[in-house]
């Protein structure tokens, strides 16, 4: 391979007295021409290279097939109208469609209007009370910034100046009159790539510029931190405010919307749990916490005085963790079970009402709506079975079909089993193997082992259009649920956190070796992929053993580990990862598996395809920049080493399903040109 040449800068950084030599940081610079040009020619080598794949345009073909079928979401209700989502199969967005009482749909809202190349997407909807007025916020090119726009209900017009710069944001609706949004004061330098960390709650009235909003919470150094969000309670009475430095644990506050000018009522002052407000009948506040609990329980209440000392358990704490939601005046518990799904219903009393029998095993989700509605949807899917919607009647407890998925895949003719494989260190993980059935055993099926591992996050079995077009092939897909992640609670995803990072990539590591072992593939027909956390993971793996598997797909991933807090709200990651600044210690053991910082000469790395986008403000595409860069600097062997640069995109949430489609049959191709598969291997 003849890749671009990426020259190197003499900059360098000293942590503790080392001295850490960084030659790409000039990658850094996301609105440098020199930068922009790198990029085009990388993009050059990679197009080209995937352009002799003989079935890449095969692979793209049968992705649209397999895509384009109706996807309709559940609907639900404000104001006069139901509102559900609808894909018509390969629309790059889905549109928001509305029905009268009288049964008539029309067209709400098409996100495929906002821009010409499908690059704007829908990334919120919300409306005021009474349904009336709603208000929806736009992601342009992938960014996390974001716009909000007000709109009349009936006439679609807008009803004020979009507000801008808005950032990690939900819209909270007080009544008809406004509603709470937060953001950061916009960075000097680059919006993508600098950093952003004192995150401030505001509440925007009707009718008034942005300018003139209220400031409700942030704004002083005894209120700052990383991330602050504020939601009205369903009866309008609370205002809840939630302020978090980290990605994991929180500071919670209460504001009593029935008095005017009324103080902030502290609920907790310390980070040491999750907790949120679920919902309150009248004074008294329903919680749930991890607090003294880390699979998580529901407690209560009064609003009056409401700290730890007063909690009064409702649903104690069990061995499965806890997913709570509420609907129909009920609440439903979803536990996570080695990662599977179980759905109990309870009052308001704390009282069991039923056991929610699901059509199977696998990921359910929904059971939520506003406490009038009797009537609740959830969806149901697994790695084989394409989510089916379902209502469900809170009194009766019976479920029906509301709607079957229409995508073109039999499931009848696949299999997926969790199995349980021992770590490095004696550690029991599960991992579910998806395959055709009657495969043959013999260490030759070309296979896909995905993993997360981080940020509390728990992979749980979802069917996906991408999946199926890999299993159709022949192909594996396994996916492990790794330490770090949140499948059994605080103490999981504690195990894979800081000092204890290197357990997550053991844990990765052994689930390849399970694979190779049981005969499933080989080290020649294996590849690696994971995105994000997961691109770290991928990074950390083919680093650590290269001579594991044949193909490595890092997705935007986190790959400068003694720089990434300095992005954007990259800060905001020391709790899963610390910080090379924090200690000698925390620095060398960053240090000791950052991936840009493990590449090493006259090492044969396997098929690498980084992929990232150009406007990923989430994690800067500067960490795929370098890594690719490293890579292909040291390579010792044929194996090509190349970076798959979006552009116009982001982090991944609102990507256009035309992009989705080009990106997985690029990954797909590269992954089995690579195995050595002149044709697809189920032609």
């Amino acid at each position: 391979m003849k890749y671009p040449k990426t020259k190197k800068g003499q900059v360098s950084d000293i942590y503790f007295g080392e001295q850490v030599a960084d030659p790409y940081r000039w990658l850094e610079d996301d609105r440098s021409e020199e930068t922009a040009d790198w990029v085009g020619q990388q993009n050059k080598v990679t197009f080209d290279y995937l352009a002799q794949i003989p079935y890449r345009e095969q692979l793209k073909k049968r992705l649209e097939e397999m895509w384009n079928y109706e996807k309709v979401s559940a609907p639900f209700k404000r104001g006069k109208y139901q509102y559900f989502y609808r894909n018509d199969g390969l629309q790059n967005q889905s549109v928001v469609y509305r029905q009268d009482e009288a049964g008539n749909i029309e067209e709400f809202l098409d996100p495929n209007k906002f821009s010409k190349d499908g690059t704007t997407s829908l990334a919120s909807l919300s409306f005021s009370k009474d349904g009336s007025i709603a208000a929806y916020s736009i992601s342009e090119g992938g960014s996390d910034w974001r716009k909000i726009i007000v709109i009349d209900v009936e006439t679609k017009k807008e009803l004020e100046t979009p507000l801008v710069d808005v950032k990690f944001s939900g819209i909270s609706w007080y009544g008809n009159e406004g509603f709470y949004y937060s953001s950061y004061d916009k960075p000097k330098g680059s919006e993508l790539s600098a950093k952003t960390d004192q995150h401030k709650l505001y509440y925007h009235k009707l009718g008034t510029a942005q300018k003139n909003d209220t400031l409700i919470f942030g704004g002083t150094a005894a209120e700052k931190h990383r991330y602050v969000g504020g939601y009205v309670t369903e009866d309008d009475r609370y205002l809840v405010i939630s302020g978090s430095v980290s990605t994991s644990g929180n500071r919670l506050f209460i504001k009593d919307l029935a008095e005017k000018d009324s103080k902030l009522i502290t609920v907790l002052d310390h980070t040491d749990s999750d907790t949120y407000v679920i919902d309150n009948v009248g004074s008294k506040l329903y919680l749930v916490t991890n607090l003294d609990a880390p699979n998580k329980k529901i407690v209560t209440v009064d609003a009056a005085n409401p700290s730890v000392d007063n909690w009064k358990t409702l649903i104690p704490e069990t061995e499965h963790v806890l997913t709570a939601t509420t609907g129909g005046g009920y609440f439903f518990t979803e536990y996570m079970v080695d990662a599977i799904s179980k759905v109990s219903q309870y009052d308001y009393q704390g009282n069991k009402v039923r056991d929610v029998t699901l059509p199977g095993v696998g990921s359910s989700s929904g059971f939520s709506g506003k406490k009038e509605e009797k009537r609740l949807y959830y969806s149901f899917t697994n790695y084989k079975t394409p989510s089916t919607t379902y209502a469900f009647d809170v009194e009766q407890g019976k479920t029906t079909v509301y709607r079957k998925s229409g995508a073109k895949f039999d499931s009848d003719l696949y299999e997926s089993k969790q199995v349980f494989y021992t770590s490095k260190d004696g550690t029991k993980v599960p991992m579910i193997i998806t395959y055709k059935k009657g495969i043959q055993l013999d260490g030759k099926n070309p296979t896909i082992l995905y993993g997360y591992g981080g940020f509390n996050v728990s992979l749980t079995p979802s069917f996906s259009v991408t999946r199926a077009v890999w299993l159709e092939q022949g192909g594996i897909y396994a996916v492990a649920n790794l330490r770090g992640g949140g499948e059994y609670g605080k103490a999981w995803h504690k195990a894979g956190t800081k000092m204890q990072k290197q357990n997550v990539f053991d844990d990765f590591i052994a689930a390849a070796e399970y694979l190779i072992k049981e005969k499933y593939t080989s080290s020649d027909f294996l590849a690696i992929n994971g995105g994000s956390n997961g691109g770290l993971l991928v990074g950390a793996v083919m680093t650590q053993r290269p001579d594991l598997m044949k193909v490595a797909l890092p997705a935007v991933g986190v790959l400068d580990m003694l720089r990434y807090h300095t992005f954007t709200a990259g800060a905001g990651w020391a709790y899963d990862y610390g910080t090379a600044e924090q200690s000698k210690e925390m620095f060398e053991y960053l240090k000791a598996y950052s991936p840009v910082h493990n590449v090493k000469k006259g090492i044969k790395y396997p098929a690498t395809m980084v992929t990232t986008g150009d406007h990923d403000d989430r994690v800067v595409p500067a960490h795929s920049f370098k890594f690719a860069a490293e890579l292909q600097a040291k390579q010792s062997g044929k194996a090509p080493t190349l970076i798959r640069i979006e552009t116009n995109a982001g982090h991944g949430a609102g990507t256009p399903v035309s992009k989705t489609i080009e990106q997985y049959a690029d990954i797909f191709g590269f992954t089995l040109f690579n195995m050595g598969f002149e044709s697809l291997p189920n032609q």
